[in-house]
C-alpha cells in the first residue's frame, strides 16, 4: 500500500479527442480531479465514465488560466499528500507514480521532472526541459493570467527535488487557436510590469504575430528590468530582437543583436547557430564556418525551454558542409555532410550533397 495519497488535477474545455488517453495515463493516481470550464463536446461524458475521475463544471469569466487552475486545485481533497497538475494533451510515461514516490520520501515541497514539450515530424524529441507542476497539497497557488506559475506561499524557500524516471510528454492540438494568449500576456504585464518573465513572453508573442516593432520595444524593455538576470533568457530576447530586425529589413541591426546574443550566453549553441544562419543567407561562408565551429564546441545541452533542438541535430553540420564546399574544402564538406546524415538518414537533399562531394573527390 502506498504511503502517499496522490491526486491529479486539471482544467479542460472541449478535449474529447484527448480525454480517454489522458485519463488512462493518469490512472496511477489515487484520484483524478477535472474542472471543466464549458465543454460543448463529449469531454465531460468521456471523463465521467472513468471511476477515478471527478468532474466539476464552472465558468471562469473573465478567462484566466491561473484562476481556473486554482479552482481545480481547490477541488483536490484536503487529505491529499501531493498534487500533480497536468493538461489533457499531456501523457505520462508508465510507472510515473513509483518514480515520484521515491522522490517523495525526501519530503520535497515541489517535484520537477523531464518534460518533452514538442516532437519533430519523425517522432524524435524537439523541445525538452524540466517542469515543476507537482507539489504538496497545501501552501501553493497559481499566478499570472497565462503562462501561469506555481507559487509557494509557505515560509522560507520551497524544497525542490528532481524526480528521476518521470517523463511527461506533450501532444498539443495544432488546430486550437492561441488567440487568447496575446491579450492575456498584455494583461499579465499590465498587472506586473516589473515581472521579467512576463515581459519576455509578451515580446516573443508579438514576434510570433509579426508585430515586430512592438516585439523589439518589449524585448528591449525586458533587458532593462532589474530582475532580468538569467543569461539564457536575455540571450533569447536578443535573438528575437535580431529576428524582428531582419524581418523589417534592417540587416545591420539584426547582425549586431546576434553578436550581442552570442556574447550574452556563449555557453549556448543557439545564438552561434542563429548567427551562422544569418551569415549563410548573406553567403558569408567563412563566417558560417567560424560560428558553426563555435557552436559545436559546446557539448552540454541545457534542460530549459530556451534549448532549440535544431542546434543539436543535423543543421549545424549541414550548414558547415555547404560552407566548406563553397570555400573549396571538399574533404571537410564531405565529413560534415556525413555527420549531418547520421541525424537524418533519409534526407534526400543531404544525400545528394554528399554524393556530389564524393564525385568531386573521386
Amino acid at each position: 500500500m502506498s504511503k502517499y495519497k496522490i491526486c491529479v488535477y486539471a482544467i479542460a474545455k472541449n478535449e474529447e479527442k484527448f480525454a480517454s488517453r489522458w485519463t488512462q495515463s493518469m490512472s496511477e493516481a489515487d484520484e483524478i480531479i477535472v474542472l471543466d470550464t464549458g465543454s460543448e463536446d463529449k469531454t465531460v461524458e468521456i471523463l465521467s465514465s472513468f471511476p477515478k475521475v471527478k468532474v466539476y463544471s464552472e465558468t471562469v469569466s473573465p478567462w484566466r488560466f491561473d484562476t481556473a487552475r486554482n479552482l481545480s486545485l481547490s477541488k483536490v481533497p484536503e487529505d491529499a499528500d501531493y498534487c500533480v497538475c497536468t493538461d489533457l494533451d499531456e501523457v505520462f510515461r508508465e510507472g510515473w507514480r513509483e518514480a515520484m514516490e521515491k522522490a517523495f520520501d525526501a519530503s520535497p515541497d515541489i517535484l520537477n521532472y523531464r518534460y518533452t514539450w514538442s516532437f519533430n515530424p519523425d517522432g524524435s524529441e524537439n523541445t525538452v526541459f524540466n517542469i515543476e507542476k507537482t507539489h504538496k497539497r497545501h501552501g501553493f497557488s497559481w499566478t499570472h493570467p497565462v503562462h501561469e506559475v506555481l507559487t509557494f506561499e509557505g515560509k522560507g524557500t520551497a524544497k525542490r527535488i528532481f524526480a528521476e524516471g518521470v517523463q511527461l510528454n506533450h501532444y498539443p492540438d495544432t488546430e486550437k487557436s492561441r488567440g487568447q494568449y496575446l491579450p492575456l500576456l498584455e494583461l499579465s504585464v499590465k498587472e506586473k510590469p516589473d515581472d521579467d518573465r512576463n515581459v519576455h513572453y509578451l515580446g516573443r508573442e508579438y514576434m510570433y504575430y509579426g508585430k515586430y516593432k512592438e516585439a523589439i520595444e518589449t524585448l528591449k524593455l525586458h533587458l532593462t528590468l532589474k530582475n532580468a538576470t538569467w543569461a539564457d533568457e536575455r540571450c533569447a530576447s536578443m535573438r528575437y530582437i535580431a529576428r524582428c530586425y531582419e524581418a523589417l529589413g534592417e540587416k545591420q541591426q539584426s547582425f549586431l543583436w546576434l553578436l550581442k546574443a552570442s556574447a550574452e550566453a556563449p555557453h549556448l549553441r543557439e545564438p552561434w547557430l542563429q548567427t551562422a544562419e544569418f551569415l549563410y543567407k548573406e553567403k558569408n561562408w567563412h563566417g558560417v564556418i567560424t560560428f558553426i565551429n563555435k557552436a559545436l564546441e559546446i557539448n552540454n545541452r541545457t534542460d530549459t525551454y530556451i534549448s532549440d533542438a535544431a542546434a543539436w541535430g543535423e543543421k549545424p553540420y549541414d550548414l558547415l558542409s555547404i560552407a566548406y564546399y563553397y570555400t573549396g574544402d571538399i574533404k571537410k564538406a564531405t565529413e560534415n555532410a556525413e555527420a549531418a546524415l547520421k541525424f537524418t538518414p533519409e534526407n534526400e537533399r543531404i544525400k545528394a550533397n554528399l554524393d556530389f562531394y564524393k564525385n568531386i573527390s573521386a
